[in-house]
């Protein structure tokens, strides 16, 4: 399989979904507002960008199945799955703040192995793919050269609905505002994760995404020379609600930190 032109087409379905986005941003349309659960709304925007990328997607491997975050589509490919956030950042979205981001990855047995982040705010296509490197605008991203998280700048997510772990979870926000340059908190956990393949962040982490959260910036971060985990140094990370993403260099450090908190 060509990853590299499976990449490229990617890149146009998304540009697509991310046009129409940004057309009804700056519309101010209505947004028709709903909430799937506790702080987790969705749109018409949403569910109409979702439609595009899975209609455009289709056309360049009709074999793979589809997970996505609005059920526009819900199939299990044979090897082959397309993993789609249409809009990460709904809640950004709502309020006209920025970033927020379209976000799809192709994995390969539940392996991502091609990932787009379209960030709108600021027209960035972060991209990537297996063994190809992981590119912005066409030029190479490569991780920070942090060595320690006293030198790092962290980035998280707020929890929405998992509250059950909400008291250790402030204990790591506690711990990373004194022992770190900086904690941050953008709203759109697949730019945040771009953003560490960049090297803009040397680390993130968040516990309750899903797969189509994830799945395209753990190509990113891979292909730039990064590591993830789940909060104990595991690997399920993509399906387990909880991931940590490095540079690698602080890796070991970050873990330690996050399980002693999060898991006693």
């Amino acid at each position: 399989m060509e990853l590299e032109n499976i990449c490229k087409q990617t890149i146009e379905a998304v540009k697509l979904a991310g046009n129409f986005i940004n057309e009804e941003h700056k519309n101010n349309a209505e947004k028709e507002i709903e909430e799937k659960g506790k702080h987790n709304f969705v749109t018409f925007v949403d569910k109409k960008a979702e439609v595009i990328l899975v209609n455009s997607l289709k056309e360049i491997l009709p074999e793979a199945g589809f997970i996505t975050e609005e059920g526009t589509i819900r199939t299990k490919g044979e090897k082959y799955d397309w993993i789609i956030d249409p809009l990460d950042g709904t809640t950004n979205f709502i309020h006209g703040a920025f970033p927020f981001a379209v976000s799809v990855a192709l994995a390969e047995h539940g392996q991502p192995i091609v990932g787009v982040v379209m960030e709108l705010g600021l027209n960035e296509c972060f991209y990537g793919w297996k063994d190809g490197g992981a590119y912005l605008n066409d030029k190479p991203l490569k991780v920070s050269s942090n060595k320690t998280l006293h030198d790092s700048l962290i980035a998280t997510g707020f929890p929405y609905s998992a509250f059950e772990k909400m008291d250790e979870f402030l204990l790591t926000l506690n711990w990373f505002i004194q022992n770190t340059r900086g904690l941050r908190r953008l709203g759109s956990a697949a730019t945040d994760i771009a953003w560490v393949a960049a090297g803009r962040y040397d680390g993130f982490y968040e516990k309750g995404l899903n797969a189509w959260d994830v799945a395209a910036g753990i190509v990113l971060l891979r292909e730039a020379g990064g590591q993830c985990s789940d909060f104990s140094g595991g690997d399920d990370y993509l399906f387990g609600n909880e991931i940590i993403c490095s540079n690698g260099a602080i890796h070991d450090e970050f873990i330690n930190v996050i399980d002693e908190i999060m898991n006693t």
